[in-house]
């Protein structure tokens, strides 16, 4: 099934102590059906893996790795949001752009929404996006 990933369920994957039901839920659903995301999801999740390494969490071998996992699901990205609903969704829930791009998206295609952020998943729910539990 196709869904919308946030990067807080791929770095999921990719951080050994972080994982969880939600996000081994979400990786069978893209394995089949792939995902769509929002170009900036690229830039945090490289983010998210290039800090832990600075904490010493995960090492360079590992972080390329779990890029190599990532890049390798069926992924489409997405590059026109609606500006008008995007800013709306942002100053409705108080969530960031970047987030907030996630849920524009999800809303937009009519698709499933994928994330352990909790302000996102929450903002999903008041608006009748599907969520991935």
């Amino acid at each position: 099934m196709l869904l919308v990933l946030d990067s807080s369920v791929a770095a999921s994957w990719c951080l050994p102590d972080e994982r969880s039901e939600l996000a081994d839920r979400a990786l069978d659903m893209v394995e089949t059906g792939g995902f769509v995301v929002p170009p900036l999801f690229w830039y945090e999740l490289r983010n998210v893996l290039i800090v832990n390494e600075r904490r010493g969490r995960i090492d360079a071998a590992r972080l390329a790795d779990s890029l190599r996992l990532v890049t390798a699901l069926p992924a489409r990205i997405d590059s026109a949001p609606d500006e008008a609903v995007l800013l709306g969704l942002a100053r409705a829930h108080t969530l960031s752009v970047y987030d907030a791009a996630y849920l524009e998206l999800a809303k937009r295609l009519g698709i499933p929404l994928a994330t352990l952020d909790l302000a996102l998943h929450r903002a999903g729910a008041a608006e009748a996006v599907a969520l991935v539990v």
